[in-house]
């Protein structure tokens, strides 16, 4: 009698040891799927706002250049205007939205916890879009691909509500990095078409460091929002496919240095530029810009508006245009059009509108392979264009690495593989003689304050 009551209590103790297993692998696999859903999602959300945000800005730009068209004169009254209420607005309602958005996404990656409830939010996710689709309604020199950043960044963080608050308070640190960072790296991958840009910027630009434990969800995200652009917007490439020829010219190698040198010493100006203010800036428009922002946005607003009109409109907007036309050999722009585009970048850049750099520095660079078409005649001009756009853009981020890899893909330049990776490490290397790293450098007085 005593064996059988030991053997019944025996199975009733497995009986319970097998439900308690059962529950608590159902759990996991349960906070498992919640954990990828998150991410899944917001990839999605990610995609579909990115190709959403790009038209809008290409609406903007286009109704701009319509209007500007047809009465050459109103830049004059609208770009002052428009800045002066993009800056006042920011700093009403929107603080944290200036600028590009990188420099608040690396803070926040250092420092989730303080940072991310203040830089990454839905208000300033709001403020990003609206802001930066007024400025390019006046007709700033910015791109969407910083903002893209930063709006995917935000959403995706956002998401972390959507956890259970009691395992949210064990795992947030990680969960708050892992989904801000996967939502900075699905809309550079999104804005650009380029998925491998996307990885390759989260570990280069962003963390700049390689984590295992991050691989898979950046990679996730990435695929997700690409999927969402591609149903979109078709399988595109963002500048068209560049032709190059089987042999490579003579003078590549001295193209690739010449190229390298100058795009880095035009890049580590522009980084000297906006990082020094105070250095080069005169007393009394440095103090208008400390005491008085609005008026001082508005100033910039007419200093763009003037030399826009002077070049016929070919300084307003992100430049993609005039960069495109360039490869195709359609357009006739001087020897000063990377000088008068990067004059242009740093008057929208500093009242601290909203928007990215990557589309403007690959106009300039685009811009400088043209200019240099006149010493390399023997050369394709889509060849130098190319090494121009990959120059400048590694001197402005100095991540070589990235600038490379997004150009190879935004022109499906395979041919250059090597011309480009050079021409990126001669660049970024030069641009460091001038100023740090651009990004980085903003991003720590964010840290700092």
């Amino acid at each position: 009698m005593s064996q059988c009551a030991s053997t019944h209590i025996s199975s009733l103790h497995s009986v319970r040891f097998s439900s308690i297993f059962s529950r608590s692998r159902l759990l996991r696999h349960q906070r498992r799927w919640l954990y990828f859903g998150m991410f899944w999602l917001g990839a999605i959300a990610t995609g579909l706002v990115a190709v959403l945000y790009a038209r809008l800005i290409d609406v903007g730009y286009d109704t701009f250049m319509q209007v500007a068209a047809r009465y050459p004169w109103l830049p004059l009254i609208v770009t002052p205007a428009v800045a002066a209420l993009g800056v006042w607005m920011t700093r009403r309602w929107f603080p944290g939205s200036e600028g590009s958005g990188i420099p608040q996404v690396i803070a926040t990656l250092h420092d989730t916890r303080e940072f991310g409830p203040r830089l990454l939010t839905l208000r300033i996710l709001v403020g990003k879009i609206a802001l930066s689709f007024l400025a390019i309604l006046g007709g700033f020199t910015i791109g969407r691909e910083g903002p893209t950043i930063h709006v995917g960044a935000a959403l995706m963080y956002s998401l972390r509500r959507l956890y259970p608050t009691r395992l949210l308070s064990v795992h947030r640190v990680g969960l708050e990095h892992r989904l801000a960072l996967a939502g900075a790296a699905a809309g550079l991958s999104a804005a650009f078409n380029a998925p491998l840009a996307g990885v390759v910027f989260a570990i280069e630009e962003l963390t700049r460091s390689f984590e295992a434990k991050t691989s898979g969800v950046i990679i996730t995200a990435i695929i997700f929002a690409g999927v969402v652009s591609l149903g979109l917007q078709g399988n595109y490439v963002y500048f068209g496919t560049i032709v190059i020829g089987g042999k490579l010219p003579d003078l590549l190698v001295v193209a690739v240095v010449l190229v390298g040198v100058i795009s880095g010493i035009a890049g580590g100006v522009f980084c000297w530029l906006l990082l020094n203010t105070a250095r080069w800036m005169p007393a009394w428009l440095f103090a208008l810009r400390k005491d008085r922002p609005v008026a001082f946005g508005a100033a910039c607003g007419l200093f763009i508006a003037v030399i826009g009109v002077a070049s016929g409109g070919h300084l307003f907007g992100s430049g993609y245009t005039e960069a495109r036309a360039m490869l195709e050999g359609r357009a006739q722009l001087g020897a000063a059009y990377p000088l008068l585009k990067m004059a242009s970048m740093v008057g929208s850049y500093l009242p601290g509108t909203p928007g990215g750099l990557f589309a403007p520095s690959l106009a300039i660079g685009a811009g400088i392979g043209n200019a240099l078409h006149m010493v390399f005649g023997q050369m394709q001009l889509p060849m130098l264009i190319a090494l121009g756009m990959v120059g400048y853009l590694a001197a402005v981020t100095q991540s070589p690495i990235t600038a490379f890899v997004i150009v190879i893909e935004m022109i499906n330049g395979h041919a250059l593989v090597i011309s480009l990776m050079a021409t990126a490490l001669v660049s970024s290397q030069v641009s460091k003689l001038f100023a740090p790293p651009l990004y980085e450098a903003l991003a720590q007085r964010y840290l700092m304050h």
